[in-house]
């Protein structure tokens, strides 16, 4: 436990900002899901739901909580899954 008064707020800062990437991480993960699950099911959904996964996994990237390379690899093995799927 920090005994010095700016620590102690670091910590809270970290709490917080921990959570915070909790939470984006969690929506990327339901967003890449939910187009897995649209490629068993609606094919006519998939593309609108693929925009959204991009779009979350770009947020995350602006808020710095991926890495452009890991946001640009989640989305190029997503893409290549629905490619691979749909084709078949």
């Amino acid at each position: 436990m920090p005994n010095i008064k700016s620590a102690k707020k670091r910590v809270l800062v970290a709490e917080r900002n921990h959570a915070k990437n909790v939470a984006v991480k969690s929506r990327i993960k339901t967003a890449i899901r939910r187009v897995l699950e649209a490629l068993k099911d609606n094919t006519e959904k998939v593309q609108e739901l693929l925009n959204n996964a991009y779009k979350t996994i770009d947020k995350s990237v602006s808020k710095g909580v991926l890495h452009k390379n890991t946001a640009a690899r989640k989305k190029s093995r997503l893409t290549k899954f629905v490619n691979k799927t749909l084709s078949k």
